[in-house]
């Protein structure tokens, strides 16, 4: 067995062949964004060391950064205990939400309120 097929075989797809996975920026733990990946994005990712999901909304693969520039380079992909969800260590190049913030993560429950806690540092991508 091919490393990514060893890989694919542990992973528990959903019924629609996705599995949820979070890149992480790899030396400072932040968490960047959550996205869909599916057996040929995976293969992709760890084929060209860059991240690359399964767009819902295309119906397609989607390299992070193709149209931005603002890539995910993978440094290390992991895989929980459970088989259901993929960590992904990655050096992310620019912001990682098309928003044009660095985390899609940038709303926080503040006394009681939903705050932004991040504002923009480029244009969406």
């Amino acid at each position: 067995m091919t490393e990514p097929d060893s890989l694919l075989s542990e992973i528990r797809f959903d019924a629609r062949g996705l599995v949820p996975a979070i890149a992480q920026q790899h030396d400072s733990g932040e968490v960047l964004m959550m996205a869909w990946m599916n057996a040929d994005s995976i293969r992709a990712t760890l084929a060209e060391g860059r991240a690359c999901y399964w767009s819902r909304s295309r119906g397609a693969l989607w390299r992070k950064g193709e149209t931005s520039g603002h890539v995910q380079r993978l440094v290390e992909l992991r895989l929980d205990c459970d088989g259901d969800t993929l960590l992904l260590l990655v050096e992310q190049s620019g912001p990682a939400c098309h928003t044009g913030r660095r985390s899609c993560f940038y709303r926080a429950m503040r006394d009681g309120a939903l705050a932004t806690i991040a504002e923009p540092v480029a244009g969406g991508s």
